[in-house]
């Protein structure tokens, strides 16, 4: 679930800079379901590798995602500044393909057959 959430938008965002107006609010709204959708087993994923601390994984999760989402947003912004928004539009759509990463996590089914 979280490969397809997370690099199954990559499609989407790399067509994001080329098409219209309408293209873009259509192609957001599916980018924006699709990704959302991987959150919830991400936090399960995460309280898996560390039992017993629900709630300390679940607001380690929120309060990062808001936070760099925040951090993220003053970036762009001042990449915008120095260059276009078009430039940033470009960056933004190879952004998913950190999705990648997923690939080095850990094996929870291996890890918990062992023990």
């Amino acid at each position: 679930m979280i490969w397809v959430s997370i690099l199954g938008v990559a499609p989407f965002t790399l067509a994001l800079p080329h098409v219209n107006l309408l293209g873009t609010v259509l192609l957001s709204v599916v980018i924006g379901l699709v990704m959302s959708s991987a959150f919830a087993a991400i936090v399960v994923y995460a309280t898996e590798l560390v039992p017993g601390r629900v709630g300390l994984i679940a607001g380690l999760f929120f309060g990062f995602a808001f936070g760099m989402a925040g951090i993220g947003a003053a970036v762009l912004g001042k990449l915008a500044d120095m260059t276009s928004i078009n430039f940033v539009y470009e960056v933004c759509a190879f952004l998913p393909l950190i999705g990648l990463l997923t690939g080095f996590l850990p094996d929870l089914e291996r890890s918990s057959g062992a023990a």
